[in-house]
């Protein structure tokens, strides 16, 4: 972790920045997709979580989840094996780096306009409303670290997935997947790309 003033290019994807635009990111604020992971839940029309889904499929005798079921599963074992993720990710960092930035309270930003292409691809990719690409200006914290060293996105052990946060949180190693966790005062810059119109 370093503490001092860096630039980063980072992916809008909620709503459009303007030059001059200042976020304070301290550790009680929490990064947007906290939300996603930790409070989402995923229901069918009526109401059904998916362990109601399964429970009622089972004592069918059909275990046949199609349709509106079938997308709440899917979402909820999707949601759900990223949360893990991040569980674990945070785990380590707060038992072995706690002075390393949170993944779940920073901004996420590339350290060149390269890597953020990268990033970028994989949202398009997903079919992420991608906004524009920003340089800021960070003065606070920030940690590089290889995306692709996160835990897995599978049923692996847990304690797999802890080996590989471990791994993780020692830094841009392998250099795949490069990306930037920042906190602190973050000033947008520039705007490099503006795909909006």
């Amino acid at each position: 972790m370093t503490k001092n003033e860096c630039y980063a290019y980072h992916i809008v994807t909620r709503k459009k920045m303007n030059v001059g635009q200042i976020i304070n990111f301290d550790k009680n604020q929490k990064y947007t997709l906290y939300s996603f992971f930790f409070e989402k839940e995923q229901r069918n029309a009526n109401g059904e979580d998916f362990f109601r889904i399964l429970y009622r499929s089972y004592k069918d005798s059909e275990l046949k989840i199609d349709g509106e079921e079938a997308e709440v599963v899917v979402k909820y074992a999707s949601q759900t094996v990223r949360t893990i993720r991040e569980v674990i990710a945070e785990m380590v960092r707060l038992q072995e780096y706690p002075q390393l930035p949170s993944r779940l309270s920073c901004l996420y930003a590339s350290k060149t306009y390269e890597d953020v292409l990268k990033w970028k691809a994989i949202f398009d990719s997903y079919k992420r409303n991608v906004y524009q690409i920003v340089k800021r200006r960070v003065n606070g914290n920030y940690f590089e670290g290889d995306g692709s060293l996160l835990p897995k996105e599978d049923g692996a052990y847990f304690h797999t997935k802890i080996a590989q946060a471990r791994d993780y949180w020692q830094g841009n190693k392998k250099n795949q997947l490069p990306e930037l966790l920042i906190s602190g005062k973050i000033e947008v810059v520039e705007i490099i790309n503006d795909y909006t119109g």
